[in-house]
């Protein structure tokens, strides 16, 4: 997987009705997978391969595009 291509891998998940969000600022989580939508989503996830370099690009776009959950330690060590 490239950065150009976290948009594509984001959208798709959403799409298959995946809930992809960060936790913060340093990890995302690709939510619970229902139904008929887990062969999809596994198919999504293999497209894309390795995606731990990018991470925190991940996390980054996730925030740029409101899909977050801020932690509480977080807004203290601003």
């Amino acid at each position: 997987m490239t950065s150009n291509e976290i948009p594509d891998f984001v959208n798709e998940l959403i799409a298959a009705g995946c809930d992809i969000t960060a936790i913060g600022h340093e990890m995302y989580v690709i939510g619970e997978v229902k139904g008929s939508a887990t062969e999809e989503v596994r198919r999504i996830t293999e497209k894309y391969r390795d995606r731990d370099p990018l991470r925190l690009e991940i996390v980054a776009y996730l925030w740029s595009i409101g899909r977050y959950i801020e932690l509480a330690a977080e807004t203290t060590r601003h």
